[in-house]
């Protein structure tokens, strides 16, 4: 599994090396990331029940009422391997292993690896505090709707980050989704009409579900080498719509890049 995958296409991956087969091993370790080390040696002999994403949130279910929650965050990737075959990371990096008769799983540079009971799960406010799911069944679009217009003063680059408004979005999509619609990602909120807001939330949630079903992260349509993506990457490349100078900032708290087109994109 490809580094920088999402952790939707992660989640799909594992559930097919994982799903329902019984664990054999299983350890983690403090590493790059990972300085709270939860005993999973408790998940031998127990089956994978389930994989399933929640936001940015990574949830591996078992068969003895056990979940293991991971974050990825900006450092964390899942890899599945065969057994004996060779890692692509040093083994120092291995947050979590996973293994069964036939795959392992290892969670490199994951910050957040921790093991939970079904009452964990219940309290859990990083898990509880979740804005509405865009790859839920049913996604509700007037509630994250809402929420976001509780972030009204913030820019809209930062709201979309937001997994308390709207779970799901990562850096890529905070720059992509503005682009095809049209919107200025450092506009607040309050700027923005309702219209904007749940056309961005259905390309978002589009996009989700086309790139879980495998392959590279596309929303231009091509799947040519380099020719994926609109904005995200290209700093100072022309725009692939209009030909002007693709902008690139810092944008936030935690300073995470933005890409737009200020032509495409003006400001309001």
């Amino acid at each position: 599994m490809p580094e920088g995958d999402t952790i939707f296409r992660s989640a799909d991956v594992l559930r097919a090396a994982l799903g329902g087969r019984r664990v054999t091993a299983a350890r983690a370790q403090a590493g790059p990331g990972l300085r709270r080390v939860p005993d999973l040696s408790r998940l031998v002999g127990a089956t994978v029940s389930s994989v399933e994403p929640r936001g940015k949130h990574l949830l591996i279910g078992f068969d003895n009422g056990l979940t293991l929650r991971s974050h990825l965050r900006m450092s964390g990737s899942w890899h599945r391997y065969r057994p004996g075959e060779r890692w692509r990371r040093p083994a120092r990096e291995a947050s979590a292993v996973l293994e069964t008769a036939e795959a392992v799983a290892v969670a490199f540079n994951t910050p957040v690896v921790e093991l939970l009971t079904d009452a964990d799960l219940r309290r859990s406010r990083s898990l509880n505090e979740l804005g509405p799911d865009l790859l839920a069944r049913e996604f509700d679009v007037d509630e994250a709707i809402r929420r976001l217009r509780e972030r009204g003063t913030e820019e809209l680059g930062n709201a979309l980050l937001d997994q308390r408004a709207v779970a799901g979005i990562g850096n890529v999509y905070k720059s992509e989704v503005p682009f095809l619609e049209g919107l200025d990602p450092w506009s607040s909120v309050a700027a923005i009409e309702d219209r904007g807001l749940r056309a961005a939330l259905g390309t978002a949630r589009r996009l989700l579900q086309t790139n879980t079903r495998g392959g590279a992260r596309v929303t231009t349509g091509s799947p040519m080498r380099g020719q994926g993506l609109w904005v995200y990457g290209r700093a100072g490349r022309p725009c692939r719509r209009c030909g002007a100078r693709v902008e690139v900032a810092r944008q936030g708290d935690l300073a995470r890049l933005t890409y737009w087109c200020p032509r495409c994109q003006p400001s309001r």
